[in-house]
């Protein structure tokens, strides 16, 4: 693994003060990693419905698509929440008077049909699960960490925690999805670390979400909560050796994060916080950023430019994060724009958390499974100017003829990604790129030295006969330009 001297922490004993914990550097495994794989999976994997047709990053922002054109900012969240196509809120959509997925419960599992009673149908399913195989399918991909669901909004704990849900008894997956999964994913070399609802749980406050202020009501802020919350992350730490705190949306404004955090750098040196541990007294609805973290997680979300601050964006293969049955082909992201995708987050220092949904028993549906191998494949090839990178000076570029460019920087070399396939045969220029007259230029995948002149208004590069159709193509370049 690459060592870049500039992510080394200073601190050999952490302290529960931001002072100390600032101290903290993101870890060399998370820069070098790249790719991490997110996995919601509960109760909600068993009905795996939501409404199709909504993206989360567009209509709960833009103003401008179709029916919601004109909508205020309340209408938008209102009408989202009522066709959420997240199928991991199927609980919440479930309990919205009206909503598409309120009449297709009923219709398919009667009134009287809890979703509770779901519990007994997931740990019926887990039975034929096998851990390994999804660890290899996740290997295969060359993921270097993986994402767990430890418990959603819902409640439901993927483990038979040490500190069970006072509310609801025997409230839990009956195999130990957190431990195996965690021990199958170590065995394949990868990391592991577990997300983990730590503000909203509807067994402890069942606050019906309508709106974006109705998450933050729903947050907990009851004692009993939080120390409840404490032991499941202390418990994550201890005994699942988590490299990550994946928190999501809050945490309880009493909270003792800092003694949290502290205990975690001083027990995983190299682990890494992300930016969700935030806290608010009921009624209070202003974003805070005041809590110590080391990575930032917009959802669907990348960025204009190189951010300085390491981040990670998080998205489904799909638009639901949890399996929804009624997407098709047309609401998976294809293979091609998930390479790009995945490219230009990189040359912007950011990780990219892709996630699966898988059935209730463990199976990756095959649509999710198509686009992951075939990211695979393509880095297997390519994987050389991706992992254990840098972002350059500069994240993008142009050509000649209108092909894009990414770049990323390794230790030795500078790495120039078309983002679509050029002519064979053709002298392709990237503009405003001068580099030394002893340069070597590789396509990667291929064995000999591609041809090129330095030009006033960029470097000219011939194009083999050999090139083959891909979305992204990896030049390297070394030395790396000055």
């Amino acid at each position: 693994m690459t060592k870049w001297s500039s992510d080394e922490s200073t601190s050999s004993k952490y302290e529960a003060t931001n002072e100390s914990l600032s101290q903290h550097r993101v870890p060399n495994w998370f820069h070098n990693a790249k790719l991490g794989i997110f996995i919601h999976w509960g109760l909600y994997s068993v009905p795996g419905w939501a409404p199709t047709g909504l993206d989360f990053g567009e209509d709960t922002e833009d103003n401008s698509k179709g029916d919601e054109k004109g909508m205020t900012e309340e209408e938008r969240w209102k009408h989202w929440f009522m066709n959420n196509a997240y199928a991991e809120w199927y609980f919440n959509t479930l309990r919205i008077d009206g909503s598409p997925t309120q009449a297709y419960h009923k219709e398919n599992y009667g009134e009287d049909f809890t979703y509770e009673d779901f519990a007994p149908l997931f740990n019926e399913a887990l039975k034929s699960w096998d851990p390994d195989e999804m660890a290899s399918i996740l290997n295969e991909v060359h993921a270097g960490y993986v994402v767990l669901t430890s418990k959603h909004h819902d409640g439901f704990l993927m483990w038979p925690s040490k500190t069970p849900n006072p509310n609801k008894p025997d409230y839990h997956a009956t195999r130990d999805i957190v431990g195996e999964l965690g021990s199958a994913v170590r065995k394949k070399g990868m990391r592991m670390a577990y997300y983990y609802s730590g503000g909203v749980d509807w067994t402890f406050n069942p606050q019906l979400v309508l709106n974006h202020h109705d998450i933050l009501d729903a947050c907990q802020q009851k004692e009993s909560y939080t120390g409840y919350a404490d032991a499941h992350w202390r418990e994550l730490i201890d005994r699942y050796d988590t490299n990550v705190l994946w928190n999501d949306i809050c945490y309880p404004a009493d909270a003792d994060v800092n003694t949290l955090f502290a205990d975690f750098y001083n027990k995983k040196e190299d682990g890494a916080i992300n930016n969700r541990f935030i806290q608010r007294k009921a009624g209070e609805y202003e974003e805070s950023r005041s809590n110590h973290f080391d990575f930032e997680t917009p959802e669907y979300k990348t960025f204009e430019d190189i951010r300085s601050y390491k981040w990670e964006s998080c998205r489904g293969i799909g638009h639901s994060f949890g399996y929804n049955r009624l997407e098709g082909p047309e609401e998976h992201i294809t293979v091609d724009e998930l390479i790009r995708s995945f490219v230009d987050i990189v040359s912007k220092n950011g990780n990219l958390l892709l996630n699966i949904g898988p059935m209730a028993n463990g199976t990756i549906p095959k649509l999710q499974l198509k686009r992951l191998r075939g990211l695979g494949r393509w880095l297997d090839k390519n994987g050389e100017a991706i992992f254990d990178t840098r972002p350059w000076s500069r994240a993008s570029g142009e050509t000649n003829v209108g092909i894009d460019v990414r770049f990323t920087q390794s230790q030795e070399a500078l790495n120039v990604l078309l983002m679509d396939t050029p002519s064979k045969g053709d002298k392709l220029t990237v503009l405003d790129l001068k580099v030394a007259s002893d340069s070597r230029l590789t396509l990667l995948g291929g064995e000999d030295y591609l041809d090129w002149n330095q030009e006033e208004n960029g470097i000219s590069i011939t194009i083999p006969q050999s090139i083959e159709n891909a979305p992204v193509h990896s030049i390297s370049i070394t030395p790396i330009p000055a």
